[in-house]
């Protein structure tokens, strides 16, 4: 099977079509990865040259910076993206095109178009209580968002709340499934490990909500890793380390040097950072809000301000026992939610959505 995948370089998006493509070619897939938004990372690019030379003609991968549809400049995310993608298609021939991005569920490409719904801008301002002004850049994120979804033959989302979350602002396809998202990263010891807890994402963004820091003491050291803000935007909490953004691999090593994650978020689709951090055996403390709870049901351990974030703090760092019990709950959890199982999920997703083209070529 070839899968034609367009994804972009800025976030979380990047890990699971790193996890993807690599499942999809150990099972004897070939991927053509054309990645948007920036301008990829040398460690982006260092990836895609690996997988090329360990994989030949099975692997490609184009990059552009053309905006994505969610950025500012968005005028031009559909309109420069189609004849670079267009071109790579005709070379390539796919056999399904699978997109992180919604605006190219409307490519003219006769072959199933599947869109993986990470996230969407109006149920993330939901989501912090905001009301987005009337903009040009909202309408043509509106109208990109609807003709993408109106022309795609699949929608898939992480979570059931992110399914749900979208049917809130647009019409959705009749076709459409959940495919939970997944890591394959090995573990290390539970103990010993340092009493520190750790989290990691995009600063800026406020639905992160690492603001709550501001608001409590916390009796173990914390070290947020991600994109500062400057100084005079961001109290640092006293008891907070910023590590900046880290590497894949010092990422993880950190959370295998760590008791506890906290995803402090109020906007979380599904969370790879937790379930990354779970897996490395790091017990989950999270907000409590309806996409973490579908995600480690009774496996984490929730709160719901800043005082009961202390709390739950003082009580695991007061309890080996405690917190060995959290740890090990966490890790089965994340034991669910393995790369492999991701990958035969849309495998199978790919070979039903081919099996009825091929039914529809016939019938017509």
């Amino acid at each position: 099977m070839r899968i034609l995948m367009t994804t972009d370089t800025v976030g979380g998006v990047w890990t699971f079509t790193q996890e993807l493509t690599r499942g999809l070619l150990q099972n004897g897939c070939a991927v053509a990865l054309v990645s948007f938004g920036t301008t990829p990372s040398d460690a982006q690019v260092e990836w895609c040259r690996d997988f090329a030379r360990a994989w030949g003609s099975s692997f490609q991968y184009q990059a552009s910076d053309i905006p994505l549809e969610w950025m500012v400049d968005n005028c031009t995310a559909y309109s420069h993206a189609l004849p670079l993608l267009i071109s790579v298609a005709r070379q390539f021939k796919p056999d399904v095109l699978q997109t992180n991005q919604y605006c190219f569920g409307a490519l003219p490409l006769d072959i199933p178009k599947i869109i993986v719904a990470h996230s969407d801008v109006l149920s993330w301002a939901g989501c912090q209580g905001r009301r987005l002004d009337d903009s040009d850049w909202l309408r043509r994120y509106r109208a990109l968002v609807t003709k993408g979804l109106a022309e795609a033959d699949y929608i898939v989302a992480p979570t059931q709340w992110m399914l749900e979350a979208l049917e809130q602002h647009f019409t959705m396809p009749h076709k459409r499934s959940v495919i939970a998202n997944g890591r394959s990263v090995a573990a290390s010891q539970l103990w010993p490990r340092k009493m520190q807890a750790v989290t990691a994402g995009r600063i800026w963004d406020e639905a992160k909500n690492i603001s709550i820091f501001r608001n409590m003491q916390s009796p173990v050291p914390l070290l947020i890793a991600g994109e500062l803000l400057p100084a005079t935007d961001y109290d640092r909490p006293r008891f907070a380390t910023f590590v900046g953004r880290l590497p894949e691999q010092k990422l993880l090593a950190l959370f295998r040097e760590s008791s506890i994650y906290i995803c402090t978020s109020v906007y979380e689709p599904f969370g790879l950072a937790p379930l990354e951090a779970a897996q490395c055996g790091c017990a989950v403390v999270a907000n409590d809000i309806p996409s973490l709870r579908e995600v480690w049901q009774d496996a984490a351990l929730y709160f719901s301000d800043a005082a009961s974030l202390t709390t739950l703090l003082h009580e695991l760092s007061r309890s080996p026992e405690l917190l060995h019990a959290a740890q090990q709950k966490s890790l089965a959890q994340a034991g669910l939610f393995t790369g492999e199982r991701m990958v035969q999920h849309y495998l199978r997703l790919f070979r039903k959505a081919l099996t009825r083209s091929e039914r529809a070529s016939y019938a017509s």
